[in-house]
């Protein structure tokens, strides 16, 4: 399966977490509409996905003069912290055998923004859908599911139970019908066909800034979407995606080789 494509939003939410760690820092609009046209956006698209992001509360706009810059809210660093928790330790091991966690919500109809914010967060913590309402991860996520449902204001329509499958049953059926783990795979080798050719540090260094810029993005932008697919059971339940080691090993050593250029031309582009 191919590394899907790139939408915009998703893209400028990749170049804040990436290339803006300090959220006190203010980026250029212009700069970030020209660094999204290099990724292969129009004016317009990129203009449209900007105003989005701030009317979700993800940017903060402010005028400088005739000039407009954007600055991280706080919601959105929360939101970028959780999502390198994520990424940075897909495929580490667990330290020792984890209890499952299930959660379960009867949210009403009126609070479906927040219930669809919900879902989209909890598949970034590895949780699958077992029926309408219920989901569990092969992870003991209580600390991070309580503040969730504190921060999207549902505490009071869910609920959290944590502990373990029944040794007397077969998990492996249902966690299968859960996670679709063979597509899963598929997307692995996808990432590894599109960027495994450039992991070396002879095909790295050919690279000037503004190249280095574009696969990093590209890289990260691609990366990110495993944590919201890949709930990394354990494995006596269901074996781990054959290619997952790979990726993770290809995406670490990229975004190792090309941060100084990438940031290099980050900075030399979208900053004040």
């Amino acid at each position: 399966m191919l590394v899907s494509q790139p939408q915009p939003q998703d893209l400028v939410i990749t170049l804040l977490g990436t290339y803006m760690r300090n959220g006190e820092r203010r980026v250029w609009s212009g700069g970030l509409v020209r660094l999204l046209g290099e990724l292969g956006f129009s004016v317009a698209a990129s203009r449209v996905a900007l105003a989005r992001l701030v009317a979700r509360g993800l940017l903060a706009r402010e005028h400088h003069g005739r000039f407009v810059h954007y600055r991280v809210t706080a919601r959105c660093a929360a939101l970028l912290e959780e999502g390198d928790a994520r990424i940075f330790a897909l495929g580490r091991p667990a330290r020792r055998p984890e209890p499952w966690t299930v959660l379960w919500h009867v949210i009403p109809d009126e609070r479906r923004l927040e219930r669809g914010r919900l879902a989209r967060r909890l598949r970034f913590l590895g949780f699958g859908p077992l029926q309408d309402g219920t989901w569990i991860a092969a992870r003991n996520r209580e600390r991070e599911v309580a503040a969730l449902l504190d921060d999207l204001d549902v505490t009071a329509y869910a609920g959290v139970m944590v502990g373990k499958p029944a040794a007397s049953l077969d998990f492996a059926g249902v966690a299968g019908r859960v996670w679709d783990i063979e597509g899963l795979d598929e997307r692995y080798g996808g990432f590894i066909d599109a960027f495994g050719p450039y992991a070396t540090s002879h095909r790295t260094a050919r690279l000037d800034d503004r190249a280095a810029f574009r696969l990093r993005t590209l890289l990260v932008d691609a990366f990110r979407e495993f944590p919201l697919l890949d709930p990394e059971l354990p494995s006596d339940v269901i074996a781990a995606p054959a290619h997952r080691t790979q990726a993770v090993s290809v995406f670490h050593r990229l975004y190792r080789s090309l941060s100084t250029p990438s940031q290099r031309h980050f900075d030399a582009v979208a900053t004040p």
